[in-house]
C-alpha cells in the first residue's frame, strides 16, 4: 500500500514538471544568443515581484521572451527593445530604471532617508550631552542648601 501511495505522489508531483514549458529559440549566432540572455536578465517580469523574465514561468514572461526574440530577429538593438518594453510596461520592467524626474526618488530616496536618520540621531545625542542629567539646574539656592544638609546627615550616619 505504501508503494502505491508513494508512486501516486511521485506521479502527481512530476506531472507539473512534465508540463513546464521550455523555450527553445534558434539564434543566428552566439552574439545574438548572448544579447537575448542579457536582455531577459535585465528586464523584470510584470507579474512577478522580483524575478527577471529569464527565470519566470509566468505566461507574460514567456510572451516577453518571444517578443524579444522576434525583435532581435528584426535587427533591433538592445536600447530599442528596452525602450519598447518600458513604453509598454513602464519603468517597473527594468531592474535599473533610468535616472529621470520620475525615478529620482527611487535612486536618491534610500540615501536621503539614511542621511535624515543620521541627522536626527546626531541631534538627539547632542541634546543629551548638553542637557544636565542630575537635575541641578532646577533647584533654587535654598533647595540646594537643604539638599546638601540632607546628604551630609546621611553620610554622618
Amino acid at each position: 500500500m505504501k508503494r502505491w501511495l508513494t508512486a501516486a505522489v511521485l506521479t502527481l508531483g512530476l506531472m507539473g514538471v512534465a508540463h513546464a514549458a521550455i523555450d527553445t529559440y534558434e539564434f543566428a549566432n552566439d552574439g545574438e544568443r548572448e544579447r537575448f540572455r542579457e536582455l531577459t536578465k535585465e528586464l523584470r517580469c510584470p507579474k512577478c515581484q522580483n524575478q527577471d523574465i529569464a527565470d519566470s514561468n509566468a505566461p507574460i514572461a514567456a510572451d516577453l521572451r518571444k517578443e524579444i526574440f522576434r525583435m532581435l530577429g528584426e535587427g533591433k538593438n538592445n536600447q530599442q527593445i528596452i525602450d519598447f518594453m518600458v513604453d509598454r510596461y513602464g519603468d517597473f520592467v527594468r531592474y535599473k530604471p533610468a535616472l529621470t524626474a520620475k525615478t529620482a526618488l527611487l535612486w536618491f530616496g534610500p540615501a536621503g532617508l539614511l542621511l535624515g536618520g543620521l541627522v536626527i540621531m546626531a541631534v538627539i545625542v547632542r541634546r543629551r550631552r548638553v542637557a544636565p542629567t542630575d537635575g541641578s539646574d532646577t533647584l533654587s539656592a535654598s533647595e540646594r542648601q537643604r539638599l546638601d544638609q540632607l546628604l551630609d546627615e546621611k553620610t554622618d550616619d
